[in-house]
């Protein structure tokens, strides 16, 4: 299937690694240029390079700090005018997992303030730099990568989460009249670097192994399996298509069928 992405420019934040780095490498092989954009500059820079060697599209990377206004918007600007263009937003920087994981009696309230800083107001950051360039052009993508944390109730962090599923709906409404679509995904537990940390604390609060922790993931999972990086990208990728236009303001979970509820 056609994606009708060649050519088009996506900007991904938290690119250098991860699902991040993997819904770059993806945009690159459908002939999309990208511009990955985080805070650390060899890891970004190496990511970059690597893409670019591998696909033979440009791929610019951009350090930027996205809980810093001016480092957005400048950032934003940097890609517009490296480009020309600037088509899809997909917005993944933050902490994985989020910072406030305990009990009430041991939540760190400057941990949640950050971790909506980052991942909440920094989602809007980066719409708010990016989405001016789409209006000129008529046509836009917005994909928020979001967290099934905000559908349970396990984590304080998670209602990050649940912040981004609003502002999702809103900025659907507030851009569609300019054939700008905005949606979010909601991943399941992914083989990335960050998911193999939670193994190992995991582990050492369940008194188990980091491997009998994925295999408890894995048995609660319809599937019977983790995902894989490349697995998100492919959904970010069709919702950031041409060919998924009449999709906007939805919050789809690609999570191998963890997610129990029913969401109508």
């Amino acid at each position: 299937m056609d994606l009708g992405l060649k050519g088009r420019v996506a900007v991904v934040t938290g690119g250098s690694m991860g699902i991040g780095r993997a819904v770059a490498q993806a945009f690159a092989a459908e002939g999309a240029h990208v511009a990955l954009i985080s805070r650390g500059r060899a890891a970004l820079e190496q990511a970059a390079a690597e893409i670019a060697r591998e696909t033979g599209v440009q791929a610019l990377a951009v350090p930027a700090d996205v809980s810093d206004t001016a480092q957005v918007q400048a950032a934003m600007e940097r890609v517009a005018a490296h480009f020309g263009r600037l088509d899809v937003l997909v917005n993944g920087a933050a902490h994985p997992g989020g910072l406030v994981r305990s009990a009430l009696e041991e939540a760190d309230p400057a941990g949640l303030l950050q971790d909506i800083d980052i991942k909440v107001v920094g989602y809007m950051r980066c719409a708010q730099a990016a989405v001016p360039h789409m209006k000129r052009a008529g046509w836009g993508r917005i994909v928020n990568i979001g967290g099934l944390t905000g559908r349970g109730s396990k984590q304080l962090s998670g209602l990050r989460n649940v912040a981004i599923c609003h502002m999702t709906k809103v900025l659907s409404d507030q851009l569609g009249p300019h054939g700008i679509t905005v949606n979010v995904i909601h991943p399941g537990v992914v083989d990335t670097p960050h998911i193999h940390e939670l193994y190992a604390r995991e582990a050492k609060l369940q008194g188990l192994t980091p491997a009998e922790v994925e295999a408890n993931y894995c048995k609660v999972t319809p599937i019977r399996r983790t995902l894989q990086p490349a697995e998100i990208a492919d959904a970010v990728l069709f919702l950031a298509s041409p060919r998924a236009a009449a999709i906007t303001g939805e919050s789809l979970g690609v999570d191998g069928g963890i997610t129990r509820g029913i969401f109508l």
